[in-house]
């Protein structure tokens, strides 16, 4: 029977064993991938790694009078897999404005008592008569013959003549059209606006061609259906794209302008060549007085505008006649990129200004963390209410008054924006992870190097996104509410923002200032941007590769920060002052036996509030011979009591009680007005993640200590941050921002 007792305890302790994870535990299996030869351990791509290739050779025309995109495209497939394909996967994203679409179906919302009509169409129902969605008209091989297709909602299966396989390619062809839309009605991210003063148009063009699914060694196919927050997962390739619109227009695009003389004029031509090598300040191709006397024009003629871009993942353009077109050279260490801004008139004086200088402090910033910016061109374009990115170009709010005046929140938004937008071309665009699955590999990437840009080209603005100190308001949440930043796009509700956005650029900025420091941090940084450049990361990968450059084990702040929804909250639950006793102590006098951990223990029924009662005194024993075990020598007491005489002892006890683990920052003031910061790394929490006791030899008499007392770690509540305890929450608040 005792044995029976015995193996099931044994049986018991071995499962509590198994199942405790401790937030210092390595991550394992269930968190990451095991390592193999396409993504190795070290979170650089393996010895084996492969990705697909697709090549697109594309013409599209836009009716000013309707608005309909009328495209044909030829795509060349590569199967660089080892697999053999049976089938292809494409994006028809359009469809998301079809009717009866996923999204439409499971758009929620519900009715007041009143509601502004535009918001009707924001909850599912539908207020104008617009029919959107692709209209597929052929799909067909190279010899014309048509291949057998699905649709599924944003999906199009196509069914391959024969099995496609490794290093083979599949030519194929697509024609389409479809109605584009008022992005005033539909929040979406093309479309057009309409501008009722002068009866002109400007169009954004984005997922407006049918594009190839990515297939890869994570999952396969990646057709997870397009609901509208989750973006895109896209294959690199090379393309030519031939532009047909009004004579009068100029258009902006993804690649590098083929025909100038074909297109522009011989002073835009002399302009366009100035530009490409003026660096400081901005060419203006397209006056805004030109602009204006082209509103007032409507050619009936066309031309055609060829764009050709090399290993990009995606393709956008955007065209009007209403466009002011600015340029100037950018120079890096390896390249001499251009830095371009679209506008309308409406987007000035702000955007004369900001825009392409932005863009400029952007490629420059970026580069220095990661590397030279590839493509020829970065290109930002004035589109109200709006923020999107794609390979050198992206479309951007930011309108003044009718009257050009602007607040400076207004001029921060702006520039935030283009920012943003513009370094999206490293994160995705480049080092292009899967939107879809993993929103903050490129969002939160991103808002980080956002706001490290601002803060060191636009210092004025005093810029707070990705700050420890603005992520506490969301940190304070309802956890229960919550999701993890792991969470995929499309499941985080009201979270996407904080989770794909802000948290875990704050994350980067926690691990830079106060975990790794800013030179191992950078370095590690720039070799995963390296590593990854043109390539399809996933998490694993990014993890890995921090570690892996800076050997710092941050499994535990990965852990916390991007698996859980724990919050920082460190209490200085107790602060113990101490001094060695004064009476010396007779080095012959022999020392009562005792435990190593009773001494110096300051135990006492009644903790210290203040400091008003003065430090307690503790005796500091000679060691007892049998505390050196094996060891012939001795250390000298009597050394070791001079050393401390006269010194402050202060014990430290903190608790963890929001669950996150994080380095401990603290601030000692002295009596005499001075300050000392001590930083404790994280790993101090490895044995108990509840509770911890330290102690701090000091030279000077201290007053005030306060945890975290310049908001690095996010901590949410700074009332128990303080000691003395009596000082109100008022009074931590005002140490802190001193």
């Amino acid at each position: 029977m005792k044995k029976i007792v015995l193996l099931i305890l044994l049986a018991s302790f071995a499962a509590q064993a198994q199942n405790w994870k401790g937030k210092f535990e390595q991550l394992g299996p269930n968190e990451l991938p095991t390592p193999n030869a396409y993504r190795s351990g070290s979170g650089a791509p393996g010895v084996d790694y492969w990705q697909q290739r697709a090549d697109y050779v594309i013409d599209v025309e836009v009716n000013d009078e309707t608005q309909v995109l009328t495209g044909k495209e030829t795509i060349t497939y590569y199967n660089n897999s080892p697999e053999t394909l049976t089938y292809l996967w494409m994006q028809l994203d359009q469809n998301i404005l079809a009717d009866n679409s996923m999204t439409s179906q499971t758009q929620r919302g519900g009715l007041r008592d009143s509601i502004p009509a535009r918001f009707l169409g924001f909850i599912g129902v539908k207020t104008s008569d617009y029919k959107g969605g692709y209209n597929i008209t052929a799909v067909k091989d190279a010899t014309g013959k048509a291949l057998p297709y699905l649709i599924n909602y944003t999906m199009m299966r196509i069914e391959l003549p024969v099995p496609l396989k490794k290093g083979e390619k599949f030519v194929f062809s697509v024609d389409w059209n479809y109605k584009e839309y008022d992005r005033m009605q539909f929040s979406q991210r093309g479309g057009y606006e309409y501008f009722p003063e002068d009866g002109n148009y400007v169009y954004t063009f984005a997922q407006w061609f049918p594009r190839m699914c990515v297939f890869d060694d994570y999952e396969g196919w990646q057709n997870k259906q397009f609901l509208g927050t989750g973006e895109f997962a896209l294959t690199f390739g090379n393309y030519k794209v031939r532009i047909t619109v009004p004579s009068d227009h100029i258009v902006a695009s993804t690649g590098w302008l083929q025909n100038p003389k074909t297109v522009l004029t011989t002073e835009q031509q002399e302009r366009f060549a100035l530009a490409q090598k003026t660096f400081d300040k901005p060419v203006f191709i397209v006056t805004e007085e030109e602009a204006r006397k082209k509103e007032k024009e409507r050619s009936t003629k066309k031309s055609t505008w060829e764009f050709h871009a090399d290993n990009v993942r995606d393709f956008a353009f955007a065209h009007s006649r209403k466009f002011i077109w600015d340029a100037q050279a950018v120079k890096l260490a390896t390249k001499t990129p251009l830095a371009m801004s679209y506008y309308p008139k409406e987007g000035n004086p702000l955007w004369a200004k900001e825009s392409t200088k932005a863009v400029k402090n952007t490629l420059e910033v970026y580069s220095a963390r990661t590397f030279d910016y590839p493509y020829p061109h970065a290109t930002s374009v004035h589109a109200a209410d709006q923020g999107m990115e794609y390979p050198m170009i992206c479309f951007n709010f930011g309108r003044p008054n009718p009257d050009g005046t602007y607040s400076p929140r207004l001029l921060e938004g702006m520039i935030g924006v283009v920012v943003h937008e513009v370094g999206h071309n490293f994160f995705p665009m480049i080092v292009n992870n899967d939107e879809r699955q993993s929103t903050w590999m490129d969002e939160g990437l991103n808002t980080f190097l956002e706001a490290e840009t601002i803060r060191d080209r636009y210092k004025e603005l005093n810029y707070t996104r990705a700050t420890p100190k603005s992520m506490i308001p969301f940190m304070k949440g309802d956890r229960s509410q919550m999701r993890p930043i792991m969470a995929t796009a499309d499941n985080q509700g009201s979270n996407h923002g904080p989770n794909g956005y802000t948290k875990p650029a704050t994350g980067l900025t926690i691990l830079r200032n106060t975990v790794m420091g800013p030179e191992l941090f950078d370095k590690a940084f720039k070799e995963y941007a390296n590593r990854w450049a043109f390539k399809h990361p996933k998490p694993a990968d990014f993890f890995r590769t921090m570690e892996d450059a800076s050997a710092v084990d941050l499994d535990w702040f990965w852990k916390g920060w991007f698996f859980t929804t724990d919050n920082a909250d460190i209490e200085l639950a107790e602060v113990k002052w101490m001094k060695v006793k004064s009476t010396q102590v007779d080095p012959e006098m022999k020392t009562p036996k005792t435990k190593q951990g009773d001494l110096a223990s300051g135990k006492s029924n009644n903790p210290p509030t203040d400091f008003s009662n003065g430090p307690e005194e503790f005796t500091m024993l000679n060691t007892p011979d049998n505390f050196y075990g094996e060891f012939r020598s001795r250390i000298n007491d009597g050394d070791v009591r001079k050393k401390l005489e006269g010194k402050n002892l202060y014990q430290v006890k903190l608790k963890n009680v929001g669950g996150l683990v994080m380095p401990v920052v603290i601030e000692w003031t002295f009596k005499d007005g001075s300050k000392e910061i001590d930083r404790i790394p994280a790993e101090i929490w490895r044995v108990n993640e509840n509770e911890i006791t330290k102690v701090f030899v000091k030279e000077k008499e201290v007053v005030n200590v306060l945890v975290d007392p310049n908001f690095e770690v996010a901590d949410i509540n700074a009332t128990n941050n303080n000691f003395p305890k009596k000082e109100e929450a008022s009074k931590v608040d005002q140490l802190k921002k001193n």
